[in-house]
């Protein structure tokens, strides 16, 4: 249904070239990016109270953009294999069935990486969760690696304009705490596997439906909108989109964990960063402007259908979500909150902390 190989030529190819920077240099990068990720782990272990003996086994990776793709094609290929084979038993059966699912898969494989060389030049660092181990790209026993992308590291240290060894470690910071949280609490990776799989087994597999999906989210950047009168923000995104209604309870505590996820490690990075980061306060002032400078209208279309404004707010609601517990109850008592998958937080309680801290400390007590 995806021809994978494809997809990373496709992304490979169409991927932004990477700031100019002599060999030298570049292996400079790397080696200190190595160092601060060795070094961020006594950090973000000593704040967060979250130590770990499985964390020297998850490897860091520093990689340049085509690496990141390839690293990523493997994870989507593990996630989405449910789903594809679903879809496959569902093509027709034949010589017809076989041709359309040739065709189609090439098809797929081309918009699969058009989408990766889009995000390749935008990420930073990336814990990557389910990732399956290769020879080129290992990965813990069972699953996970940390990958820091230099050359887009190295293009917004320029951008900004920061000191770049700061910037290098204030960007480990926040992925290492990343890898803290996957390799400090033993049912996440699973937990959240079992709600991904949830969403994707619920999701609608005729092409035509799909199709018709995908031309509302292209409406909606068009204007050829015909639901103007529900009070939305211009446009749903593709994960939106493609929902039933248990997909919408499912998307729900999906939302909830990853913001949870994403407001913890910025909650982590703000808090380890003054103590060994000297220009922290400059560094974190100018990448929330950079978050907010308007982008291109092709930029912002993009963000939206790939749900990528969602996860801007995701860091946001969810700090404040950490950062009010931590106020109420204390590190300890914050960390209460990697005890099972019931005390995490619900979508609502991300935006009502107290609630939180009554289902779970107060009732506790009680």
């Amino acid at each position: 249904m995806v021809d994978w190989n494809l997809a990373v030529a496709t992304a490979t190819r169409l991927a932004r070239p990477g700031p100019e920077i002599g060999r030298e240099e570049a292996r400079a990068v790397v080696a200190e990016l190595r160092a601060h990720a060795k070094s961020s782990e006594e950090h973000v272990r000593s704040f967060t109270r979250m130590a770990t003996d499985e964390m020297h086994d998850t490897p860091v990776l520093v990689v340049d953009r085509p690496g990141w793709v390839r690293a990523n094609v493997a994870g989507f290929r593990a996630v989405l294999r449910p789903l594809l084979d679903k879809m496959s038993e569902r093509r027709p059966s034949g010589p017809g069935g076989a041709v359309l699912g040739a065709v189609g898969g090439k098809v797929t494989g081309v918009e699969v990486g058009m989408l990766l060389s889009f995000l390749s030049s935008r990420v930073l660092g990336q814990y990557e969760t389910f990732a399956p181990p290769s020879r080129e790209l290992p990965a813990a026993a069972g699953g996970g690696r940390l990958l820091l992308v230099a050359p887009n590291i190295v293009h917004v240290e320029r951008e900004l304009d920061v000191d770049p060894h700061d910037f290098r470690l204030w960007v480990c910071l926040h992925e290492e705490a990343h890898r803290t949280q996957f390799t400090g609490v033993p049912w996440l990776r699973d937990h959240l596997e079992g709600e991904i799989q949830t969403f994707l087994g619920e999701t609608e597999v005729d092409p035509m439906t799909v199709l018709e999906r995908l031309r509302e989210a292209a409406g909606a950047f068009t204007g050829n909108r015909t639901d103007e009168a529900d009070g939305d923000d211009g446009g749903r995104s593709l994960v939106e989109l493609v929902q039933t209604p248990e997909q919408r309870e499912t998307l729900g505590r999906l939302t909830a964990v990853m913001s949870l996820l994403e407001g913890h490690a910025d909650f982590v990075m703000d808090g380890v960063g003054p103590a060994v980061v000297p220009s922290v306060a400059e560094i974190r002032e100018k990448f929330k402007e950079r978050r907010a400078k308007g982008a291109s209208r092709l930029d912002l279309a993009l963000r939206k259908l790939l749900g990528m404004d969602a996860k801007l707010r995701q860091y946001r609601d969810g700090e404040r979500f950490v950062r009010a517990v931590v106020e109420e109850v204390g590190m300890d008592g914050f960390n209460r909150v990697w005890t099972s998958p019931n005390t995490l937080p619900t979508k609502a309680e991300i935006a009502e902390p107290s609630d939180w801290i009554a289902r779970v400390h107060r009732k506790a007590e009680s």
